[in-house]
């Protein structure tokens, strides 16, 4: 799914960081982008709540979704960016 995620991204030119598994420090990793998606039935709750509160202090647009579809992704690509 990973590179489908970011060849969809790269349709709305977009470029995507996509975490799926807990690796090092994930608050970090995030950085600063424009947009955090956040499929909440593909990561644990740990990184859940780690997106969340990057969000939160960062001041970053999150949006939750429970289905981590490609066609999911599109729509709120979609919704997002026009």
């Amino acid at each position: 799914m990973h590179c489908q995620y970011k060849d969809i991204c790269k349709e709305y030119n977009c470029k995507a960081k996509v975490y799926t598994q807990p690796n090092g420090n994930l608050g970090c990793m995030i950085g600063a982008p424009d947009l955090i998606i956040l499929f909440t039935n593909l990561v644990s709750h740990k990184m859940a709540a780690i997106a969340k509160k990057q969000a939160f202090r960062k001041e970053i647009e999150l949006v939750q979704a429970h289905c981590c579809s490609c066609s999911s992704l599109r729509n709120i690509l979609e919704e997002k960016l026009g």
